[in-house]
């Protein structure tokens, strides 16, 4: 397996490996290749791939907020599941986060999703039930 950045280049095969993941995305706003293109000039570091046999087995993107690191749309082909794929994205999400200075790092995981809950815990994350997540959205698309 390789870890490597993922550029505009990977953006199609990207939203392949969402959709073979079921991976809910919002191609017309967030997800739309300008925006993901954007969002890879402005954090390069932050968009990560996992390739097998140089096809994108697995990626994830981290971002921050200046104070907490954050991992997400973490997904990996189901073929590719439970070969380490996952934790190793994990892993490298958080040294980018490090990198620029962060020492919280969290994950935001939909309460049916057991297998994210699972490995999120696996690799020493703390499930916190007394935090509600409030949004507010300008449309759905975002």
């Amino acid at each position: 397996m390789e870890i490597r950045r993922l550029t505009a280049a990977d953006y199609d095969e990207i939203v392949k490996l969402w959709t073979a993941s079921d991976l809910p995305f919002k191609p017309k706003g967030r997800d739309s290749e300008d925006a993901i293109t954007a969002e890879m000039k402005t954090n390069p570091d932050f968009f990560l791939g996992a390739f097998e046999q140089g096809k994108l087995a697995g990626m994830a993107i981290a971002s921050c907020d200046c104070r907490k690191g954050w991992i997400n749309r973490l997904a990996v082909l189901p073929h590719f599941r439970n070969r380490g794929i996952a934790k190793a994205l994990i892993s490298e999400c958080e040294k980018a986060l490090k990198r620029r200075g962060l020492k919280l790092f969290c994950a935001l995981i939909e309460d049916y999703n057991k297998e994210s809950i699972s490995l999120f815990e696996k690799c020493g994350y703390v499930e916190h039930r007394e935090i509600l997540y409030f949004s507010k959205r300008e449309s759905n698309e975002i």
